[in-house]
C-alpha cells in the first residue's frame, strides 16, 4: 500500500510537468509579406504561436498599436485572422531605447511601448518584450553611453548616475503602468543597454519588482562568454519568454581581437562572432540541455525563432530553425530528462 501511494504521488508530480514546449516565430523576418501570408507560413511549418513586432526598432508592418487601439473593426479583423488559423500571440515586441538622451527618440519609443502595453491588454497577450534602454552620461548627452569597464573612475560615476537618476525611476513608473494593465515586461539582455547580462537583469528586477523579467535570448550571452544554462538556473522564475537564436564565435578573429566587435554584421569573415540560425552555432546537445534547464526552472512555454543570420535568407533560416527545434523537442520528449 505504501508503495502504491508513493507511485500515485510520483505520477501526480509527473503529470503536472507534461512537456508542452511550443515553437513560435518573431515576425520581422517576414515583415515585407502581408500579415495573412506570414501567418499562413507559420501554419504551414506547424507552428502554434507568433511574436509580433509593434514598432521602435522592430517593424510594425503587421501591427500598429495606435491604429489598432482606435479602430475596433481593424482590431477585430486582426484577431480574427489569427483565430481562423488557430494561432496565438506569444508576445508583442517593441524593442527600443526609451532612455535615449535624444528626447525625440525617447518619446517616440515610449509612446510605442505604452501603446503596445495597452494593445497587449486588449489582446490578452500578457507579455511585452523590450530593451531596458541606455541613457547618456549626463543630462547634456547626445548619445547613449554603455559602460563596459570599471576604470578610470569616470565610468563608475556614469553608472551610478544612470541607474539612480534614470534607469530605476523610469522603470518603476513603467512597471506600475504595465501591472495596472495586466502585462509583464520581458527584457532582452542585450549589450549596448543597461540590462545586458544575468546580474543587471536581476538588479533592475530587484529594484522595480516582478512585473519585470527576461526575454531569454542565448545568442547575446554566448559571445559575452556567459553560459546560458548557468544564466537560466540563476534567473529561474524571472524568465517570461524565450528567443531561439544562435551565435557562432570565430576562434581566429576572437583570438586576435576579443569579443567586443564594432565591424558591420555583413562583414562576416572579419568579425569575431556572427548571429546564426539555431543549430549553426551550437548543436543538438546544447539546445537539448537548454530546454531541460528551462523546464527545470518551470519554463515550459514558447521558443520564439528570431532570424538574424546574415548567411541565410529569411525563408532558409526560418525553415532550418523550425526543423532543428522540432528534432530537439522530439528528442527531449523521448529522452531521459530531469522529470
Amino acid at each position: 500500500m505504501v508503495h502504491k501511494a508513493k507511485c500515485k504521488i510520483c505520477l501526480g508530480a509527473y503529470t503536472r510537468m507534461v512537456f508542452s514546449m511550443k515553437i513560435g516565430v518573431f515576425n520581422p523576418l517576414f515583415s515585407d509579406q502581408p500579415f495573412e501570408k506570414f501567418l499562413d507560413m507559420a501554419v504551414k511549418y506547424g507552428l502554434e504561436t507568433v511574436e509580433i513586432g509593434t514598432g521602435a526598432y522592430p517593424s510594425d508592418a503587421h501591427a500598429k498599436p495606435k491604429n489598432l487601439l482606435k479602430d475596433a473593426a481593424s482590431l477585430k479583423k486582426f484577431m480574427r485572422v489569427l483565430e481562423d488559423r488557430n494561432l496565438t500571440i506569444s508576445a508583442l515586441s517593441c524593442h527600443g531605447n526609451m532612455l535615449h538622451p535624444s528626447k525625440t527618440i525617447a518619446q517616440e519609443h515610449h509612446d510605442v511601448h505604452r501603446n503596445t502595453v495597452l494593445l497587449a491588454e486588449r489582446l490578452e497577450v500578457g507579455r511585452v518584450v523590450n530593451f531596458a534602454g541606455c541613457p547618456g552620461d549626463s543630462e547634456s548627452a547626445k548619445y547613449p553611453n554603455w559602460v563596459t569597464c570599471a576604470w578610470p573612475p569616470d565610468f563608475q560615476n556614469v553608472l551610478e548616475w544612470q541607474w539612480k537618476e534614470k534607469v530605476i525611476p523610469f522603470w518603476k513608473s513603467e512597471a506600475e503602468f504595465a501591472d495596472k494593465h495586466g502585462v509583464r515586461i520581458c527584457f532582452e539582455m542585450h549589450p549596448g543597454f543597461v540590462v545586458y547580462n544575468t546580474e543587471t537583469l536581476l538588479r533592475l528586477r530587484e529594484a522595480v519588482g516582478k512585473t519585470l523579467g527576461a526575454n531569454f535570448d542565448p545568442s547575446h550571452l554566448f559571445w559575452q562568454g556567459i553560459d546560458p544554462i548557468a544564466s537560466i538556473r540563476k534567473l529561474g522564475e524571472a524568465i517570461y519568454h524565450v528567443h531561439a537564436k544562435d551565435v557562432a564565435v570565430d576562434p581566429f578573429n576572437c583570438a586576435l581581437n576579443g569579443v567586443l566587435d564594432t565591424k558591420p554584421y555583413r562583414d562576416e569573415i572579419a568579425r569575431s562572432w556572427i548571429f546564426r540560425t539555431v543549430g549553426y552555432g551550437h548543436g543538438h546537445e546544447f539546445w537539448k540541455n537548454m530546454i531541460s534547464a528551462l523546464r527545470l526552472v518551470r519554463y515550459d512555454d514558447v521558443l520564439s525563432i528570431e532570424h538574424e543570420d546574415s548567411l541565410m535568407s529569411p525563408r532558409e533560416g526560418f525553415a532550418k530553425a523550425v526543423s532543428f527545434l522540432k528534432e530537439v523537442i522530439l528528442a527531449e520528449k523521448r529522452g531521459k530528462t530531469f522529470f
